[in-house]
């Protein structure tokens, strides 16, 4: 009799060791989508970072070109008037401004490059995250059943598109040819 319930007791501890097992597997595939998510967040942050300061280096660089223009406009006056010391005091403010234009320019290029980067490095993992998002539900699902058959209550797996396909046999009569 000792022998029995000794078996009895290593079946037991055996069935709880499977789904804790298993109850692991799902707790880290659950870890990992929301890590991906997270990491999908920051680079959609970043995303948005690198427009909003394009917008604001587009609206410096506007203001900028505006001055440059005005002190063109006052470098041609001078110089037409024979002004040597007004030409050169507008000069002085002139290439200071030209330069930082410059740098404006410089900088929304870089801009734009990372952006056309990051878009494109966003695309694709948010493409890969639908699908790993996808396959963790399967297994998920998958994760369910076995416990469930193991338990001794049978869960069906059914898949989306499965219950897309029922819904659409379902709609097909009423809509008529």
């Amino acid at each position: 009799m000792k022998f029995l319930s000794r078996m009895a007791l290593l079946v037991r501890a055996d069935a709880h060791g499977v789904l804790d097992q298993l109850e692991e597997r799902s707790l880290l595939l659950k870890q990992h989508l929301r890590e991906a998510e997270l990491e999908l967040a920051h680079k959609r942050a970043r995303a948005e970072t690198l427009e909003e300061e394009a917008r604001r280096l587009t609206d410096e660089a506007t203001a900028l070109e505006g001055e440059v223009r005005a002190l063109d406009e006052d470098v041609e006056l001078a110089l037409s008037r024979s002004e040597e010391e007004l030409a050169r005091f507008s000069v002085r403010k002139l290439l200071p401004r030209r330069q930082s234009l410059e740098s404006l320019r410089g900088r929304r290029e870089e801009i734009a490059a990372e952006r056309g980067r990051l878009d494109g490095v966003l695309q694709s993992q948010e493409h890969e995250f639908a699908e790993l998002k996808r396959r963790v539900q399967v297994q998920l699902a998958a994760v369910r059943s076995e416990r469930g058959a193991e338990l001794g209550e049978p869960i069906a797996v059914v898949a989306d598109e499965e219950v897309e396909l029922e819904l659409l046999r379902r709609r097909a009569p009423a809509e008529g040819p």
